[in-house]
């Protein structure tokens, strides 16, 4: 079902792509899209307040297994997005996907076995898949 439902946003993504086209267009608005996303989180914290970072140096004691570091680290986030900033993050992170649709669709990649081959990779190597 979730396949079905990428598969029909690549595919209207692609009805869609008029303006953007060119390789060149998707990508500099998929940067941009990327950019605008985190200005929206950022002005959840310095505008809105209702997110908080409180960030310092991660660390995990010497003789903890590399399995169970995860529970030593701090996503630094405090706090939860407010609905006016939800409503925006998640607009920013749409128009983000959909170039990245775009970008897929232009070099005829599938988005689908793109998520496939990244899940497989992360299914494989588990905490070695540093990223």
């Amino acid at each position: 079902m979730k396949d079905d439902v990428v598969d029909q946003f690549q595919s209207k993504v692609s009805e869609l792509l008029v303006r953007h086209r060119s390789i060149l267009d998707s990508l500099s608005k998929f940067q941009q899209s990327g950019s605008r996303a985190n200005r929206a989180i950022v002005k959840a914290v310095t505008n809105c307040g209702c997110l908080s970072v409180c960030a310092s140096r991660q660390s995990c004691p010497p003789e903890v297994d590399l399995k169970e570091c995860k529970q030593y680290m701090d996503s630094h986030v405090k706090g939860e997005l407010c609905e006016q900033c939800r409503e925006t993050v998640e607009e920013e992170l749409g128009n983000h996907l959909f170039y990245l649709a775009a970008v897929c669709h232009l070099l005829d990649l599938d988005l689908i076995d793109v998520f496939d081959r990244e899940f497989q990779k992360i299914s494989t190597l588990g905490v070695f898949h540093f990223s």
